[in-house]
């Protein structure tokens, strides 16, 4: 089943059976106390459009970024490039690779673009300001946040005919006091780091970047079999507080890159030495930094957490705070 909004499916079944909001609302309400319950909203949205002979399939495929979500297949998506990353190439083996990744958006939001294997050469075509279409395309979660990935069946067009984004959503972030955050808020937060946690690290596929399992004779990809070489990656956990409130905040490993100013291979390093993470530590505890990211819940803790997509150190507190002030007052 496409992972599609409920709003999303509404407006669809509303579009292509001429039956209103409040009637496609009840007959949802229907199907779910029909089931007794063991199907979502999203579940009985979907049988009540097959029932009226709606297809969703068709209609799913040509996306705004802001209807991306986890789990979608041959997807189609127009942006306008923000930010292109160098291409990289890895070794694994026997096996050779490339990927390549780059921001897009439109009027209702923005996302990553992961490239792979021959995709990837693209990034060398590709500048800030083009306009791409990709077709055939898949989504997958990274941080919490879901990316669109290319293939060597996914197609990726520069330029096309007819193709244009006038307007692109940049600010993704509501500025926000701790106290006022709440669940599923795209927030940008200024606070102060008052405890931050061992870091956990753990290996990954570096074809597909899954997590690669330890086993008696060697790390395995449920995906890609025997692992070779992998990769080490990391998390962080930290308490930020803004003076209104305190949350943990979740660093992968981008972001506490970005936090400690250092390249993969110096954190790495610290893998297993007390001395260096304590130095790491000691260098941004008690430092006061703006995080944009997610808010979302942890059931197993029975908490809020903040999944960092973006953290900048070097600020000027007195005014960020301004910033924030003023932010509230507008919204």
């Amino acid at each position: 089943m496409l992972n599609l909004p409920y709003d999303k499916i509404v407006e669809i079944i509303k579009a292509k059976s001429g039956l209103s909001e409040d009637d496609i609302n009840d007959r949802v309400k229907d199907k779910i106390k029909q089931l007794s319950d063991l199907v979502s909203r999203e579940g009985a949205a979907h049988i009540v459009a097959n029932q009226l002979g709606v297809s969703l399939m068709n209609i799913a495929k040509k996306l705004k970024i802001c209807d991306i979500r986890e789990g979608m297949r041959n997807i189609e998506v127009v942006g306008k490039v923000s930010k292109v990353f160098d291409m990289r190439e890895f070794t694994v083996g026997e096996r050779e690779g490339k990927v390549g990744s780059m921001f897009i958006g439109d009027e209702t939001g923005s996302i990553r673009v992961t490239m792979w294997g021959e995709m990837a050469e693209n990034v060398k075509k590709l500048k800030e300001g083009d306009v791409v279409k990709v077709k055939e395309a898949y989504t997958k979660m990274n941080n919490s946040s879901p990316e669109i990935h290319l293939n060597e069946k996914s197609i990726l067009l520069i330029n096309p005919e007819g193709e244009t984004i006038s307007d692109v959503k940049t600010n993704l972030y509501s500025r926000k006091y701790l106290a006022e955050a709440k669940e599923g808020e795209k927030v940008e937060v200024l606070g102060t780091i008052v405890q931050i946690f061992e870091p956990r690290y753990f290996e990954l596929c570096p074809d597909c970047m899954k997590r690669a399992r330890q086993k008696e004779d060697g790390f395995f990809c449920e995906i890609h079999g025997k692992v070779e070489a992998p990769r080490v990656s990391y998390v962080f956990n930290l308490v930020l507080d803004d003076g209104t409130d305190n949350i943990r905040v979740v660093l992968y490993k981008q972001q506490a890159e970005e936090l400690f100013g250092k390249a993969e291979q110096e954190i790495v390093s610290a893998r297993g030495d007390g001395q260096k993470i304590e130095a790491l530590k000691s260098e941004v505890f008690g430092k006061t930094i703006k995080i944009a990211g997610r808010i979302q819940a942890n059931p197993l803790f029975e908490r809020q957490e903040l999944v960092a997509q973006k953290v900048s150190g070097e600020i000027n507190p007195e005014e960020e705070t301004k910033r924030v002030e003023e932010a509230i007052v507008v919204n």
